[in-house]
């Protein structure tokens, strides 16, 4: 494996929407998610790990080294043969038990393996409770690279729109009427706003979480949405990521100094806004202390 990364990262990530609905509520009939309070959109981290996640797989395949855990339609359990196999272990727990008593550093042999075998584990973590039905014991890995809920600039306006189908579902329900109705919800326009951080000090303890890790991530971030376009989730981009890299492993300024200093307004507070064009993002290099370096990618 490469070396893990030495240098700890934090980062401001903008992306939009347009006439769609970004992250589904499934608690409220699939409406975009809402700060109630403020009427602030909201992404969940989760939706946002899964949109990596799957554009990582569609471009690494079956590279070595880079499979995906946490993936649609693959039991976890399958996924954990795979370090027992190649550990030489059996899926039975009586014979997995014996095998401890030979190796006590067995748990971290199959942490270790699943670590380097699967990018999401690597840089998200995982909690691998899994392998327990087998006496082993990985427990949660802490993985480097943290993502908080992503939360609109200003507040949103779901639209329920009503739609009709020609497809009819049953036979009877055919003899009676020609089209169906349905909705759909959307957000008109949002930008949004997510923050991560990138732990230097958990990549060297825990995951090996390299090099050539951070760029695959940082390439997976900006395009995570050009493989995910859905009519339900209408036109939606990352128009900008703003990376702050620390001089040192443990860093050398607070990460909510670092946010701070990226801004982002919209420029005509007298109408909503309709496009990124609408707004002006900054970034206060004179605040950013010394020891910390900016780059903004689009």
């Amino acid at each position: 494996m490469s070396e893990a990364i030495k240098n700890r990262y934090e980062f401001v990530l903008l992306f939009d929407v347009e006439n769609g609905n970004p992250n589904g509520d499934p608690d409220a009939g699939n409406m975009p998610r809402i700060d109630p309070e403020t009427g602030f959109g909201i992404v969940t981290d989760v939706c946002l790990k899964r949109k990596i996640r799957n554009y990582v797989e569609t471009v690494k395949e079956d590279t070595p080294g880079f499979g995906i855990y946490i993936k649609e339609g693959v039991p976890l359990n399958t996924s954990d043969k795979k370090a027992l196999a190649f550990l030489g272990l059996e899926d039975n727990k009586d014979k997995v038990k014996a095998k401890k008593k030979e190796d006590p550093d067995l748990d971290a042999k199959v942490r270790d393996f699943m670590c380097r075998n699967f990018f999401d584990i690597r840089t998200f973590g995982a909690v691998m409770t899994t392998f327990t039905k087998n006496a082993l014991n990985c427990g949660q890995v802490r993985g480097p690279v943290q993502l908080s809920f992503a939360r609109s600039v200003d507040p949103i306006v779901p639209q329920e729109l009503t739609i009709t189908r020609t497809a009819i579902t049953t036979e009877a329900d055919a003899e009676n009427k020609k089209t169906e109705m349905g909705r759909k919800y959307i957000v008109p326009y949002g930008l949004y706003r997510a923050e991560g951080y990138i732990s230097a000090n958990l990549a060297r303890k825990v995951t090996g979480f390299s090099q050539e890790d951070l760029e695959l991530l940082w390439q997976a971030i900006l395009n995570m949405f050009e493989i995910d376009h859905a009519a339900g989730r209408g036109k939606m981009a990352v128009r900008k990521l703003i990376i702050f890299r620390h001089d040192s492993e443990l860093g050398n300024a607070p990460a909510h100094k670092l946010f701070d200093a990226v801004r982002v307004r919209r420029l005509d507070e007298s109408s909503p806004a309709r496009c990124f064009d609408d707004y002006a993002v900054t970034v206060d290099e004179g605040a950013v202390p010394a020891g910390v370096s900016v780059e903004c990618r689009e």
